[in-house]
């Protein structure tokens, strides 16, 4: 897999990708699919600081991964809330193992120290893919999404990159 930072032009994929799992899973609390334009926004508002990457396969982009704030106030400016998403039929053959990890070495180049996963419940490959990355559960938040008419927890995880 070939690894390199976003471009406008990787928007409609990357919309593309997310949005299955709008329509189709809780893995996202999104309820509503993203254009391709809303996407462009989403990248270049959080081009600034933070990194989004995308990973290819044959020139053709198969995931992506990104980290921006985690919340607003200065006091947690060290802090980042990472995130991946593989289209279907890539994963478990190690794309999110390698783009996470590119992604985590961003987080700690730019001299952050933590980076948050928050998971919707249940996703076995997105608690194994934190735990393989290093992550610890640090929390549940219980029942605090609702999505295709059900409440859904949501687990914390955290990395230590500092």
């Amino acid at each position: 897999m070939y690894m390199r930072p976003v471009t406008a032009g990787d928007a409609e994929r990357i919309a593309e990708i997310y949005n299955w799992y709008v329509l189709n899973t809780i893995i996202t609390f999104e309820t509503d699919v993203v254009s391709p334009q809303e996407m462009t926004k989403r990248i270049q508002e959080n081009f600034i600081n933070h990194d989004w990457l995308v990973g290819e396969v044959n020139q053709k982009v198969v995931g992506y991964a990104y980290y921006g704030p985690f919340r607003a106030r200065a006091a947690y400016n060290h802090t980042v809330e990472s995130t991946i998403y593989l289209s279907q039929g890539s994963m478990g053959k190690g794309f999110g193992r390698t783009l996470y990890a590119q992604l985590l070495q961003s987080v700690k180049d730019r001299g952050f120290r933590e980076a948050i996963g928050v998971i919707a419940l249940p996703n076995p490959q997105s608690i194994a893919l934190h735990r393989a990355m290093g992550f610890a559960e640090v929390g549940v938040l219980k029942r605090v999404g609702y999505k295709f008419e059900r409440y859904i927890d949501v687990g914390l995880w955290q990395l230590s990159v500092a």
